[in-house]
């Protein structure tokens, strides 16, 4: 395991947003939580990534603990930035050197542009990119340091389906080499696909840890049945298809 997680508490004041969850997450999955808003999904991805304190519990985090080794956690993770978070008016090239220099790392802005299929906007403005390419050089920036570990929150929100499918063949490549994955989304199907495990949050307690494979299983031997026949397809197929699924300027 590259990550483990025990008893998980966070506090504030009275209100218990994290209440004593624990799991380990693998070396090389994608591990996804998830939960509705307030289950306290985010609070333990900050926590996990350093961000946040937490009241009680133990973290590790590539066999470093998060008490009391958190410099050493910050060199072997990268965390997805919200696009608010980059200067507008700086190239891409630019933005990179600037975040290497950060982390004291020397890298090829262009090879990294063309890990996410952007080396063709390399010396484009940050602010002129459509929301998908934000987001994929977002993602790009969490490879700088060549981490071991990248976490992701809810990285697709707001982007077409052509976009959205483009970021998730991105992330299924960063998993190729090497790296573990932890991401956040709102978008069961995202979930579905994407991930080998999913942990299950609502009100701050962990309530379902499993192959997305397994949860669907053990909900149909309930006899649950859905309301409205399953189709070989649904619309966001119809859309991808009638529109193309190449990568396109803009997606």
């Amino acid at each position: 395991m590259i990550i483990s997680v025990k008893n998980l508490v966070k506090q504030y004041g009275s209100f218990e947003a994290v209440r004593g969850i624990g799991f380990e997450v693998q070396e090389g999955e994608i591990f996804g939580l998830l939960g509705p808003n307030g289950a306290g999904k985010s609070t333990t991805l900050e926590i996990m990534e350093t961000l946040r304190l937490k009241t009680s519990g133990e973290v590790l985090i590539g066999g470093f603990d998060i008490d009391k080794d958190p410099n050493e956690i910050k060199q072997i993770i990268g965390v997805q930035l919200q696009t608010s978070g980059f200067y507008p008016a700086l190239k891409l090239v630019e933005l990179i050197e600037l975040f290497a220099g950060l982390y004291n790392r020397n890298v090829s802005p262009m090879e990294l542009l063309k890990k996410v299929n952007l080396e063709d906007n390399a010396k484009s403005v940050f602010k002129s990119l459509s929301g998908g390419q934000k987001q994929r050089f977002s993602i790009a920036t969490t490879l700088i340091n060549n981490p071991k570990i990248i976490f992701l929150d809810e990285p697709t929100t707001g982007l077409d389906p052509q976009a959205r499918r483009n970021l998730w063949e991105l992330i299924k490549e960063i998993r190729l080499q090497g790296t573990t994955i932890v991401i956040t989304t709102h978008y069961m199907d995202e979930a579905e696909i994407l991930c080998d495990r999913v942990a299950i949050m609502d009100a701050g307690k962990l309530i379902l840890l499993d192959s997305p494979d397994r949860l669907i299983d053990q909900l149909l031997q309930t006899g649950f049945e859905r309301k409205k026949e399953s189709k070989g397809a649904n619309l966001e197929d119809v859309f991808i298809q009638m529109t193309g699924h190449a990568l396109r300027e803009g997606a």
